[in-house]
């Protein structure tokens, strides 16, 4: 992830950049994002499939990135992450333009140029802002770690392409892993 300068921005110039180029806002530092890769898309399109189906006529709802995530709204906090899916339960966490709050679950998928950024300073930003389910989706090895909330802490459980994972806010909800995965 490639800092855009050694300036703090606000969330009002984040909401005046162009729309053609990706950017994250944490803590008033912008971060530009790269187009993902192909590979990167079709696990993003089967997870955020297997989730929207399941969601279906339920009151929680899914969103694919592009979509802005202000954990911290409420406080006017100047951070804007765009997770690669998003899944909100509450919905008058949706507003016009982000879901103004916290997500119930976040899934990254990553990638060489994201890794640490995702595994380290959005770990702790989503930790600290209480996302109760964070997934960390690793696309070379076929692997996926799961972070469940407790007691201020996240509990992490490996799984494989071979495994039947249950969404631990999404009562009923299961994910074929080897579909994610299927290139």
């Amino acid at each position: 992830m490639e800092m855009l300068k050694e300036k703090r921005y606000t969330y009002d110039d984040y909401r005046l950049w162009p729309d053609d180029v990706r950017y994250e806002l944490i803590d008033g530092v912008a971060y530009m994002m790269s187009a993902p890769s192909p590979k990167h898309q079709g696990i993003s399109r089967e997870l955020t499939g297997q989730l929207w189906q399941f969601l279906k006529g339920k009151p929680c709802q899914v969103f694919a990135a592009p979509f802005d995530v202000r954990l911290n709204a409420a406080e006017g906090d100047d951070t804007v992450v765009q997770p690669d899916i998003t899944v909100i339960c509450d919905r008058t966490k949706i507003g016009r333009n982000a879901c103004n709050g916290v997500p119930d679950m976040v899934v990254e998928i990553l990638s060489p140029s994201s890794e640490s950024y995702d595994m380290v300073l959005k770990f702790n930003r989503y930790l600290r802002a209480g996302v109760r389910e964070y997934w960390l989706i690793h696309p070379d090895s076929k692997t996926l770690t799961v972070h469940i909330l407790k007691d201020g802490e996240y509990m992490a459980r490996a799984y494989s392409n071979t495994d039947t994972v249950s969404v631990h806010v999404l009562d009923g909800c299961q994910i074929d892993m080897n579909d994610v995965f299927e290139e």
